[in-house]
């Protein structure tokens, strides 16, 4: 059997990036993508699906996404270059599944970005100054595309700051918490309670668990940061495993905090639940929290941007989407082609609006990817590198990949309807690449 390529002949000529990325630098990257926007929503929300008690199904999330991280830190630190998880379905898979790994992330990124922005020009910018939505998109897409192309050391540091304020917020609300427990406020009775009118207390955990999930997705984009990373084999494995773990860490806390503090109707029927904890222990302006907020989001589209673009980079180097899109920054050597296409393709979403669709499917099509990865994994293990690597055991990738299989099944229909619509186009646009690959090759 012919084993799987390394190369492409689409990579030898495009020029490297820079290698500028220390282990604590990657760590709060991808700290700070999982610590986004989500947990500051979501919380409510997988109350009303587990039954109450938040810290069950955030458990079981962290343990489901650590599976397939462990499947990306072997693969990153044997191919350690951007593209991620197209460049590893295209070697496992060929060209077509290359591309619909990649053409799934592009398609995540990007909304996400879109939403992002949107809800930056909302109700948490509007707790201080009333502007247009329309004015604050361009301004807020802008500002992060011109961070973007200036440079990573650049927009990893403004991540740092971002990421310790976002983990202010939430060491604040379990603060609370454990002051509203003290002073004999809180429900612990509350923590136990799992299962709803409609599921016993297994199948109400794994549901929470699937909006659980998507507040630990974040870990994937730091992959195609690899590449810019000064020694990615050592420092990729012990960023991206104890990042999870601090997010896994602080989640469960909030949770906890959340559940004790607040009672689960007030929770479940809350847009701003962890805004409930801070109300019920009172002395905080509710305003800290907006402030908290804006952080989240706006560091989150920061760092869903960069991967976005490196994502972009990566294919166009392996050939999967126009070359025009390897151009990098001489000085800077930043994909100054790739940030401006992502970031313009964002902006149109987020103007028009039309992000809703795609953002519902956006957890189905990175369950598509991480399915795609593990599977990968398992394919490329007969492909042998010089360089040492990280090494997951072999029943690691193999649950990884059934974890994605069944919370696909926890999703809604018409969530999967949408969701394969986006396959589909992503699987016309694959055979068109995976020709012209055949043809150049």
């Amino acid at each position: 059997m012919k084993p799987p390529r390394t190369t492409s002949p689409a990579t030898d000529s495009a020029p490297p990036l820079k290698r500028a990325l220390t282990t604590s630098s990657l760590y709060f990257f991808i700290l700070g993508d999982v610590l986004g926007a989500g947990v500051y929503v979501l919380v409510g929300q997988v109350a009303a699906e587990s039954g109450g008690a938040v810290w069950a199904p955030l458990l079981v999330a962290l343990c489901l996404a650590l599976l397939t991280a462990a499947s990306y830190a072997e693969l990153v630190t044997k191919y350690p270059r951007a593209g991620g998880a197209s460049h590893y379905a295209a070697l496992a898979y060929g060209p077509f599944l290359g591309f619909l790994a990649g053409f799934c992330m592009l398609a995540a990124g990007i909304v996400s970005v879109a939403a992002l922005a949107r809800g930056f020009g909302g109700d948490y910018l509007s707790e201080f100054i009333s502007l247009p939505v329309v004015l604050v998109t361009v301004v807020f897409l802008t500002g992060l595309a011109l961070l973007n192309a200036r440079g990573i050391r650049e927009s990893t540091r403004a991540n740092v700051v971002a990421t310790l304020i976002e983990v202010g917020g939430l060491l604040l609300v379990i603060g609370l918490g454990a002051w509203i427990m003290l002073r004999g406020d809180g429900d612990p009775g509350r923590l136990t309670d799992l299962g709803t009118s409609r599921e016993g207390p297994v199948g109400a955990v794994l549901s929470g668990a699937v909006l659980a999930y998507y507040s630990f997705v974040g870990f994937e984009t730091s992959v195609n940061v690899a590449e810019e990373t000064r020694d990615p084999r050592r420092s990729y494995p012990r960023a991206l495993f104890g990042a999870l773990l601090t997010a896994g860490a602080v989640y469960a806390l909030v949770g906890l905090a959340a559940t004790v503090a607040v009672p689960t109707e007030e929770l479940t029927t809350s847009s701003g639940p962890l805004l409930e904890v801070v109300r019920m222990a009172g002395g905080v302006p509710t305003e800290l929290f907006s402030a908290i907020a804006l952080v989240a989001v706006a560091n989150g589209a920061l760092l869903t941007g960069i991967m976005s673009s490196r994502l972009a980079y990566g294919m166009a180097r392996d050939g999967l989407l126009p070359r025009f899109l390897t151009a990098v920054l001489p000085g800077r050597r930043t994909p100054w082609a790739a940030i401006a296409t992502t970031a313009a393709l964002s902006l149109l979403l987020a103007l028009t609006g039309d992000v809703s669709t795609l953002a519902s499917t956006l957890v189905l099509l990175l369950l598509v990817v991480f399915f795609l990865v593990n599977t990968s994994l398992l394919v490329l293990r007969r492909d042998t590198v010089p360089q040492g690597h990280f090494r997951a055991p072999t029943l690691v990738p193999v649950l990884g990949a059934l974890s994605c299989v069944l919370l696909a099944t926890r999703i809604e229909h018409d969530v999967w309807l949408r969701g394969l619509l986006v396959l589909t186009v992503g699987a016309g646009l694959g055979v068109i690449a995976a020709a012209r690959s055949r043809r150049s090759s």
